[in-house]
């Protein structure tokens, strides 16, 4: 792909990449886990951190820690530039519960540009969407990437 940052560059990767499933990973729930995970981000609320309490159930920032074989689609564009993480959002339907067997999806959810001081930056925004075993959706998490244009000099 010649230049990273024409529009009609990243219309072909949206055409072609856009919510297709590319990963599929089954994730055994640990609720010690996310009790250490709750208490070591502050939580207070004992549902989150005490497997004792009868709400038991992971803090909906949880899933945002879960992650699957690969970040992007295998025949995805290699982006000549700095890539960096984003940021994180998480989407929370329904508790997560110690011991649930979890099975996440991944697909580009969104690729999209914007011009900032160092110049162009295209974001990948890769979800997750996370099934029970029963198949409800209790939660999808999103996580962006900025590929930055590489400085010139």
């Amino acid at each position: 792909m010649q230049g990273l940052f024409l529009d009609d560059d990243i219309q072909v990767m949206r055409d072609q990449f856009l919510n297709q499933e590319f990963d599929e990973v089954t994730l055994e729930i640990d609720g010690k886990r996310f009790a250490e995970y709750a208490k070591a981000c502050g939580e207070l609320d004992q549902k989150f951190t005490d497997p004792n309490h009868e709400d038991f159930q992971a803090p909906p920032t949880f899933v945002a820690t879960l992650v699957g074989r690969r970040n992007l689609p295998e025949d995805f564009p290699r982006l000549n530039g700095v890539g960096m993480d984003a940021g994180k959002a998480v989407e929370w339907l329904a508790p997560i519960r110690d011991n649930m067997t979890l099975t996440g999806k991944s697909h580009l959810h969104d690729i999209y540009t914007k011009t900032g001081r160092s110049g162009r930056m295209v974001f990948l925004v890769t979800r997750m969407e996370l099934y029970s075993e029963d198949g409800t959706h209790v939660a999808n998490a999103d996580t962006r990437t900025v590929i930055r244009e590489r400085p010139s000099g």
